[in-house]
């Protein structure tokens, strides 16, 4: 075999080893974006079980606390914000803004022992509170994606890979320290 040809081989080889190691790392980087997106539609969801629910939960407060009108439409505008946000950062800002308008509802209740023992509002309550945890864990999913796949773009030779093909950085889905905060609850 003369040197030309086995150069060329060499050479051949190491192409092929080179575009096979491109194409796996691309095709890894693609498969932990669409987990990206999976979860955020997981957390999607939930926020629109949860937005599905507080027309419900009004119309039972409504009956009970005429004149707390403020409360009322600072959920419905909340609600409303939610279900318009486009990106991470505006979901993550307007449940920020929900949660802390449920909150304020939560303190109104107290002081309405007919509504606390309603058993429709009992429910509608007992209702968004599984929904809340249900999006506690597609946050908590949603940001352990994006902290695998941030990761990844962020790894030598991955970087590249990266740049080559546009990967950017995702966003985390992060509460606010006021929205961190757990309302104490009593319908007692």
């Amino acid at each position: 075999m003369k040197s030309g040809t086995k150069i060329l081989i060499v050479v051949a080889v190491i192409a092929v080893i080179l575009i096979g190691s491109v194409v796996g790392t691309y095709n890894g980087l693609v498969t932990k974006q669409e987990n990206v997106d999976n979860k955020m539609a997981d957390i999607s969801v939930q926020l629109e079980r949860r937005t599905d629910l507080i027309p419900n939960l009004i119309n039972t407060v409504k009956g009970y606390t005429k004149h707390e009108e403020s409360i009322i439409n600072e959920i419905t505008t909340a609600r409303e914000n939610l279900v318009g946000a486009k990106t991470v950062e505006e979901k993550a800002a307007a449940n920020d803004k929900l949660t802390s308008a449920l909150n304020g509802l939560t303190v109104i209740v107290e002081n309405y022992p007919d509504l606390k023992s309603n058993q429709n509002f009992i429910q509608l309550q007992d209702e968004l509170a599984g929904t809340e945890n249900r999006i506690a864990t597609a946050r908590r999913d949603y940001n352990e994606a994006v902290k695998e796949y941030n990761k990844d773009i962020k790894k030598f030779p991955n970087s590249i890979i990266a740049g080559m093909f546009n990967f950017e950085k995702a966003a985390y889905f992060e509460a606010k320290e006021s929205a961190k905060s757990v309302p104490e609850v009593s319908f007692e």
